[in-house]
Formats: structure tokens, sequence, C-alpha cells
């Protein structure tokens, strides 16, 4: 059994929940993340939730999925365009229905996956409990976009220790993809869990250290909230530098919100 499979359908479905009451004409509104709409957060979701789930139990249709990928973007047709041609039409409640349907039968079948075999993914090779990871991951984060744009203040659990965990693990990844050197000082982070629980991660340290909310670390680490918006405490040239553009997701680099940029709306 993998928990992170668990944990998975349980963001999704925490983040369907709160879709689902919504007017139709909401889907369509744009959020603060790239004037985004819920549909569009959905339909990304859903596209490369298939696209992890066919790499897991067909091959052959992920190569598929990534050949003609590769093929729309180099006509210059943006992600979203490939996105929104991948569902042919596929919009509103009839694919948050498709969407939800989908989630549960994929974590079924991520948890009775061997954890350690290797998969196929757009980047390098991962292993099963890695890829739903992922998946959890890009949930949570996109959800944040959907609940500040509903002007909900989001109810998290301890299942955010998957993101943190990837989070303090890609520390060289976030250097590494701006083709900066790592360091080799790996900060020192404690963060209060929202259950209360303290979780730590590297070598004690008084000199480069993060200390602060799980929530806020999570927010940082997936780039949905700004360092600034937070009040994280960051020791250390090492520390403050990591949390200034950290990038826990693949992908090119990409640069954090501007400081004040995603907030919760009001309702």
């Amino acid at each position: 059994m993998i928990q992170q499979a668990i944990d998975f359908r349980d963001e999704s479905e925490a983040l369907y929940q709160l879709i689902e009451p919504i007017k139709t004409e909401d889907f369509y509104k744009e959020s603060q993340f790239k004037n985004w709409t819920i549909n569009d957060f959905i339909s990304h979701l859903h596209t490369w939730n298939w696209a992890a789930d066919q790499s897991l139990n067909d091959e052959a249709a992920f190569d598929n999925f990534l050949t003609e990928l590769i093929a729309e973007i180099g006509t210059g047709a943006s992600l979203r365009a490939f996105e929104s041609k991948w569902l042919k039409g596929l919009e509103g409640r009839e694919l948050l229905q498709k969407w939800r349907t989908f989630y549960l039968g994929m974590s079924e079948r991520f948890d009775a996956a061997d954890p350690k075999r290797r998969v196929k993914w757009a980047g390098p090779d991962m292993s099963v409990r890695s890829s739903i990871t992922a998946r959890l991951m890009e949930t949570w984060a996109h959800g944040q976009g959907i609940y500040d744009q509903l002007g909900v203040a989001r109810q998290n659990s301890d299942r955010i220790r998957n993101i943190a965990m990837l989070g303090v693990n890609t520390f060289g990844w976030t250097y590494m993809v701006r083709q900066l050197d790592v360091p080799e000082i790996k900060p020192y982070v404690k963060l209060t869990a929202p259950s209360g629980d303290i979780w730590e991660w590297n070598e004690q340290s008084a000199t480069d250290s993060i200390e602060g909310d799980a929530t806020e670390f999570c927010q940082v680490v997936t780039q949905v909230r700004n360092i600034a918006d937070t009040s994280l405490k960051m020791t250390g040239d090492v520390a403050k530098q990591w949390m200034s553009f950290a990038q826990c997701f693949a992908g090119g680099a990409e640069e954090p919100p501007a400081p004040g940029s995603r907030f919760m709306t009001k309702s």
C-alpha cells in the first residue's frame, strides 16, 4: 500500500467538495495564477492525472501522449491549448465529474502498485511513490489558486508533509534548474504541522535554518506565495536564497509570484 495514493485521493476530494457547489459561471472567472480559471485548473489536473496513470498502466499510451504534446508545442501551441485540444471540449461540470471519477480509480491503482517500480515521465523516470506524490503536490498547489479565488480559508491536514518533504528533497534541483552551483550547506528545516507536530529535516544549525508554519513552507516551495508574504523565519544566506526562488516541481526555472500578488480574495 502507498499512503501517498490515499493522500492524493483525499486532497482531490477536499478540492472537489469545495468546487462542486459553485455556480456554473464561477468555473470561468480568472484567478491570480496566470489568469487561469477554475476550469483551466481542473483541465490541467485531469490531463496530467491521466498521463501519470498511463505511465503506470499503459506505457505505449503515455509515449503517444508525450509525442503528441511535443509535436503540438513544436508548432508554437501553448500547454493550455494542447490540454484543451486533448480534452475535446470537455469542460465545466462535466469535466469536474470526469476528473473526480478518474482520480478515485487512479488512487486505487497507484495504491496497489509497487512503490519502488520505475515509471516514465516528461522528465527523468521516477518511482511510483514519487509519481503519485507529484500528483498530490500539483493538486494541492493548483488547489490553492482555487481556494484563493473563491475566498475560502483552506483547512490543511498533515498530509501536506508529503509536499514539505518534496520541498526539502528538491533543494538541489532548485539550484540546478537555474544552472547555479548547489550550496554544500543544506539548511536545517523545522516546521510546525497543522496538527501541531514538529517536523525536522537536515542537521540542526544555528547559522542556516528555516523555521515556521508547514503550510507556509509548502506554499513557498510550490510557488503559490512569495516568501515575503509568510512568517517563516530564515537564518543564513543559503536559507534566504533558497526560499527566494524555491521550486519543488519539474520543468524549467519559474519565478515565484511577486510579493502581495497571491492571496485569499474576499468571498
